[in-house]
Protein backbone atom coordinates (compact mmCIF):
# COMPACT_ATOMS: atom_id res chain seq x y z
CA UNK A 1 0.00 0.00 0.00
CA UNK A 2 1.49 3.29 -0.43
CA UNK A 3 0.43 7.01 0.37
CA UNK A 4 0.92 8.70 -3.08
CA UNK A 5 -3.18 10.06 -3.21
CA UNK A 6 -2.48 11.72 0.46
CA UNK A 7 1.02 13.31 -0.39
CA UNK A 8 -0.34 14.77 -3.39
CA UNK A 9 -3.68 16.53 -1.72
CA UNK A 10 -1.26 17.29 0.84
CA UNK A 11 0.56 19.33 -1.88
CA UNK A 12 -2.19 20.52 -4.05
CA UNK A 13 -1.18 18.44 -7.19
CA UNK A 14 -2.96 16.64 -9.61
CA UNK A 15 -2.78 13.10 -10.80
CA UNK A 16 -2.82 14.26 -14.16
CA UNK A 17 0.66 16.74 -13.58
CA UNK A 18 1.78 13.87 -11.56
CA UNK A 19 1.53 11.53 -14.98
CA UNK A 20 3.08 13.82 -17.13
CA UNK A 21 6.06 14.59 -15.35
CA UNK A 22 6.93 10.81 -14.81
CA UNK A 23 6.09 10.54 -18.47
CA UNK A 24 3.01 7.34 -17.59
CA UNK A 25 -0.51 7.62 -18.05
CA UNK A 26 -3.37 8.97 -16.47
CA UNK A 27 -4.42 5.71 -16.05
CA UNK A 28 -1.20 3.96 -14.60
CA UNK A 29 -1.04 6.89 -12.06
CA UNK A 30 -4.55 6.29 -11.28
CA UNK A 31 -3.98 2.67 -10.18
CA UNK A 32 -0.65 4.05 -8.15
CA UNK A 33 -3.27 6.22 -6.16
CA UNK A 34 -5.75 4.11 -5.62
CA UNK A 35 -3.81 1.47 -4.63
CA UNK A 36 -5.13 -1.17 -7.23
CA UNK A 37 -1.69 -1.62 -8.24
CA UNK A 38 1.82 -0.94 -6.88
CA UNK A 39 4.32 1.18 -8.46
CA UNK A 40 8.06 -0.52 -9.42
CA UNK A 41 10.45 0.43 -6.97
CA UNK A 42 12.00 2.71 -9.72
CA UNK A 43 9.22 4.49 -10.22
CA UNK A 44 8.48 4.91 -6.54
CA UNK A 45 11.64 6.87 -6.05
CA UNK A 46 10.59 9.01 -9.45
CA UNK A 47 7.39 9.82 -8.12
CA UNK A 48 9.22 10.84 -5.01
CA UNK A 49 12.28 12.57 -6.97
CA UNK A 50 9.32 14.80 -8.54
CA UNK A 51 7.15 15.53 -5.45
CA UNK A 52 10.42 16.25 -3.30
CA UNK A 53 9.90 14.09 -0.39
CA UNK A 54 11.65 11.04 1.28
CA UNK A 55 9.99 7.50 -0.44
CA UNK A 56 9.80 6.40 3.09
CA UNK A 57 6.81 9.36 3.06
CA UNK A 58 5.26 7.26 0.10
CA UNK A 59 4.82 3.84 2.07
CA UNK A 60 2.18 3.25 4.61
CA UNK A 61 3.07 1.94 7.58
CA UNK A 62 0.46 -1.33 8.30
CA UNK A 63 1.73 -1.30 12.16
CA UNK A 64 -0.79 1.87 12.81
Amino acid sequence: MNRIKEVLKEKGITQKWLAEKLGKSYNMVNGYVQNRQQPRLEVLFEISKILSVDVKELIKDETN
